[in-house]
């Protein structure tokens, strides 16, 4: 009797022990688990793929610029404005988050500076007792970051329209035929 329990037993844990495994990280569960729901909301939604793909890319515009906390609210007034997806748009600004802060305003501020031919600002070059000299390298500092945010959303957006364009249309594909069996 000994003997059977401990094969039940060994049996359970071999039918547990892949569940386990597949989720034994943690960040990867949840990360799993955040990017199926975002999957199954996605094709939850009854609008056609153009307007779809409007809306995420106008969140990805949006997401670009470093207006923390104003950019899902800016991307889904502009999708409301192009009559793209609000969802989708809402979606599109996370392209912008803890994780991509740095590497994505860093970029901005380098095409900026390419763009306005702008030289390398240091605290060496700005005379800190005069505060027109301060005001004036923060002005610069801002209009370049906001031109670099406005190039790099303007292409990250139109790339964005193109890819999500075609898989929203595979997805609609896909969905009606598994409709249609």
């Amino acid at each position: 009797m000994g003997k059977l329990y401990q094969e039940d037993n060994l049996r359970l844990s071999e039918k547990i022990t892949p569940q386990r495994r597949r989720y034994s990280n943690h960040f990867r569960g949840w990360f799993v688990k955040r990017y199926r729901r975002l999957y199954v909301r996605l094709m939850r939604l009854q609008e056609n793929p153009v307007a779809m793909s409007r809306g995420l890319a106008l969140g990805v515009f949006a997401g670009c610029f470093p207006l923390f906390g104003f950019q899902t609210f800016i991307g889904v007034i502009l999708a409301i404005l192009f009559r793209g997806s609000k969802v989708a748009a809402a979606i599109g600004t996370w392209v912008s988050n803890p994780i991509t802060y740095i590497p994505l305003y860093v970029l901005n501020f380098k095409v900026g500076k390419f763009l306005l031919g702008v030289k390398s600002l240091s605290s060496q070059d700005v005379n800190l007792e005069s505060l027109s000299s301060l005001m004036e390298s923060g002005y610069i500092f801002a209009t370049t970051l906001l031109v670099g945010c406005l190039a790099v959303g303007i292409v990250a957006g139109i790339v964005s329209y193109f890819l999500s364009l075609h898989i929203f249309r595979r997805w609609k594909r896909k969905k009606r035929t598994f409709r249609n069996r």
